[in-house]
């Protein structure tokens, strides 16, 4: 049949303005309830309140409360139709949303219908027939359809399908038709539907569990099984990505840990810390009486495997009533705020409840005690946890764990492994959580295009789902990317977005890994003293500000912007508990960037040893970067020795290794030690496409622009402004050499 014609926009009446200006991941989420539908996302936005554009309270679910104009609209095309069309719309509606049961074609054909009748629907352009059922022209239009309708006409479309969906593999769609056709509270349905979204947890698809298990809730006569329901629900609405319905559902509950975990990621992490800890003491004494199927616990999202049931994909689901697991969660909330004291707290837990510290919590706090060594043999225990299939929270721990040794390979493995475990359970919020330290691994590891990649997709990800901490934590490692390629003004504006969001919500982890960009950014560009003035800050910075460890993994910068302005004795101090650390984990990496330290603290000659030593250190690792700019250092130092020969093969070493990362500036300062060495720059290597001459961030603009991408369109799409966008757009031409969008597109379609 003919394909349903879109939508055509009433021109007359254009759309309302928001009243108040919504953050980047509230327009995310914008766009996700208005299912793509530019009106929709309109009236949606000028009915925000103020805590809502700010994120501090979700959306609504509801679409009468999302944009109850455009639905009275669509509910009066609908009307107009004749009654038996509008009964096969419902019956199409029914089987589409929430819950997609594809069990229409099969309801028409048991009840003896007509369809004929849908020819109206699709002469009036609202929908038409498919080989699978029925399309509607737009979301709207099907909820129009269904809430149209009689209560009495609803109840027998949902018993109708519940009657034909009758496979073994259905029984889940069947419980929701049945519950959804009820006629009020039904204890035997409630446990029925809470049965059914066990099953869908387990066959890893949350967002059927979330539909499942609030409907249970909504049957359910008993108001603690509702509450316990509702958690679950939440829970399940969480890993599906829904984070506004998630907290509306958890905002009817009194779950502590539920409220702690999304505050975690959403919220302010040191009361995320507290919540989380409260929830653990408050069910400590009572795990052997819940958890049952039917919705018992309320608590977080993915856990350990402690009473877990085999899924039909042939991963476990985890019991979410395990203890261990809301440890690792107040472990989190310690690392994001960086009051890693906190862990203690954590630890003394453990203790009391008679529960196996869980991940890097027991490492975190051997490490805060200044316990080095038991430090390194526990993180080395996290982070050999790391096995394909695993738990997915797990594998995150064993990625951070890796990532503490500075083994990046291993938290490559790990954070890769965990975001596909995520998947696999359809666990969308936890997915996130992996790529988050992901980039790290991916970045370190020699892959700087796939990481700003990874990163672009993982921030608007975050986004989409609600876990604004997470998109927080993403802009600062992409102020990184953008300062380790200099591109300064990228990196500001990442950067200022990052603090601002940071410490507002007690994040000290990211605000501190801003706050060590613009300083990477300053000493790239021979800023030495706004560099050293960023990073003495960044050691005096508290909880919720700053990070221990991003300060110590800073210290390399710090080192090299004191040296440069004469003043080492702090930095010399910082160096000693670096060294200490580097030699108690034996990370390569580490060791290198040590004996760099100690080369540029050692005057004259004697710095010449430390240097090779740190080389020959730098051979054995990953951090193909750093091991540049231990070059560049050597190559300068070895310059004003006059040793001439030697200088000009460590800096174009150097050069080619700045040019192949996408570091510019770097490469830059290679040229001018070079210059001054009196000794031609290298030549580059042919590049094999003009393209290969743009960052990542720079090739995924170009190609938006050429697909006709707007730069208002281009700059929503990345949560950047539209200046940044045209500030890329002009790089990219200069690039190229080229002068407009018609030669971008041709270049990039000839481009391999």
């Amino acid at each position: 049949m003919t394909p349903v014609t879109p939508p055509t926009l009433d021109r007359t009446s254009p759309p309302p303005r928001p009243a108040f200006a919504p953050t980047e991941g509230v327009r995310a989420r914008v766009r996700v309830r208005a299912y793509g539908d530019p009106r929709a996302a309109a009236e949606i936005a000028a009915r925000l309140t103020a805590r809502q554009a700010a994120g501090l309270d979700p959306l609504p679910s509801e679409p009468a409360a999302l944009a109850p104009d455009l639905l009275r609209a669509r509910r009066r095309e609908i009307r107009a139709l004749p009654e038996d069309t509008r009964r096969l719309l419902l019956l199409a509606a029914a089987d589409q949303h929430p819950v997609p049961t594809r069990a229409f074609l099969r309801a028409v054909a048991a009840a003896g219908l007509d369809a004929r009748p849908l020819e109206a629907a699709e002469a009036a352009g609202l929908a038409c027939t498919t080989p699978d059922g029925v399309a509607f022209r737009d979301h709207w239009i099907r909820v129009a359809a269904y809430e149209t309708a009689t209560f009495t006409d609803r109840r027998d479309a949902h018993r109708l399908l519940a009657r034909v969906l009758n496979g073994a593999a259905e029984t889940p769609y069947r419980a929701w038709h049945r519950g959804a056709g009820a006629l009020g509270p039904s204890g035997r349905l409630a446990g029925e539907l809470a049965s059914a979204a066990g099953h869908a947890r387990a066959a890893g698809v949350p967002a059927l569990a979330r539909a499942l298990a609030e409907r249970a809730a909504t049957l359910a006569p008993d108001p603690a099984v509702r509450t316990r329901l509702l958690a679950r629900a939440a829970a399940d609405a969480w890993e599906s990505g829904d984070g506004d319905h998630a907290r509306l559902l958890a905002a009817r509950t009194d779950a502590d840990a539920l409220s702690g975990v999304l505050a975690l990621r959403a919220g302010n992490a040191g009361e995320a810390f507290d919540a989380v800890l409260a929830g653990v003491a408050r069910r400590s004494g009572i795990e052997d009486e819940e958890g049952d199927e039917d919705g018992g616990g309320g608590g977080t999202f993915r856990h350990a495997d402690t009473t877990s049931r085999t899924s039909t994909k042939g991963h476990t689901t985890p019991d979410p009533t395990d203890t261990p697991h809301l440890l690792a969660r107040a472990t989190e909330a310690a690392i994001y705020t960086g009051d890693l004291r906190r862990c203690r707290e954590a630890l003394a837990l453990t203790h009391r409840t008679g529960v196996t510290p869980p991940g890097v919590l027991p490492g975190l706090a051997a490490a805060v005690d200044g316990r080095y060594r038991d430090a390194r043999d526990l993180l080395e225990a996290a982070a050999g946890r790391c096995g394909p299939g695993g738990d997915p929270t797990l594998l995150v721990h064993a990625g951070i764990a890796a990532l503490m040794l500075g083994d990046h390979t291993r938290a490559a493995t790990a954070t890769h492994r965990a975001a596909e475990s995520a998947r696999a359970r359809g666990a969308a919020g936890t997915v996130v959580q992996a790529r988050e330290f992901q980039v790290y691994a991916d970045f370190w590891t020699g892959r700087p295009r796939a990481a700003e990649a990874a990163a672009l997709e993982a921030l608007r990800d975050a986004y989409t789902t609600g876990q604004d901490n997470a998109a927080c934590h993403l802009q600062a490692a992409l102020a990184m990317f953008a300062a380790l390629t200099g591109d300064a003004d990228l990196c500001r504006e990442r950067a200022a977005a990052a603090r601002a969001h940071a410490l507002a919500h007690g994040l000290g982890l990211p605000a501190a890994l801003a706050q060590w960009a613009l300083a990477v950014l300053d000493l790239g560009t021979g800023q030495f003293d706004a560099a050293a003035a960023r990073l003495r800050a960044l050691a005096g910075f508290g909880p919720g500000h700053g990070h221990r460890a991003i300060r110590h993994l800073a210290t390399p910068a710090y080192v090299e912007a004191a040296v440069r302005t004469g003043d080492t004795r702090v930095a010399r101090a910082a160096h000693a508990d670096y060294d200490r650390w580097a030699r108690a984990v034996r990370s390569p990496d580490d060791l290198a960037l040590s004996a760099r330290c100690r080369a540029l603290l050692t005057p004259g000659a004697e710095a010449v040893d430390h240097y090779r030593a740190a080389l020959d250190l730098h051979a054995d690792g990953t951090r193909d970067f750093e091991r540049a700019r231990t070059e560049l250092l050597f190559g300068s130092a070895l310059r004003r020795l006059r040793r001439r020969t030697e200088a000009r093969d460590r800096l174009h070493s150097a050069l080619e290794a700045f040019t192949s990362f996408g570091s510019p500036h770097c490469a830059d300062l290679a040229r001018a030690e070079l210059r001054a060495l009196g000794a031609p720059a290298a030549p580059l290597r042919a590049s094999t496409s003009p393209v290969d001459a743009l960052t990542a961030q720079q090739l995924l603009v170009a190609r938006m622009a050429a697909d006709g991408a707007t730069n208002r369109e281009i700059a929503a799409r990345l949560a950047l402004s539209p200046r940044t966008i045209d500030h890329h757009l002009r790089g990219v031409f200069n690039r190229l050499g080229i002068r407009s969008r018609i030669e971008l597109v041709r270049i990039l379609a000839e481009s391999p």
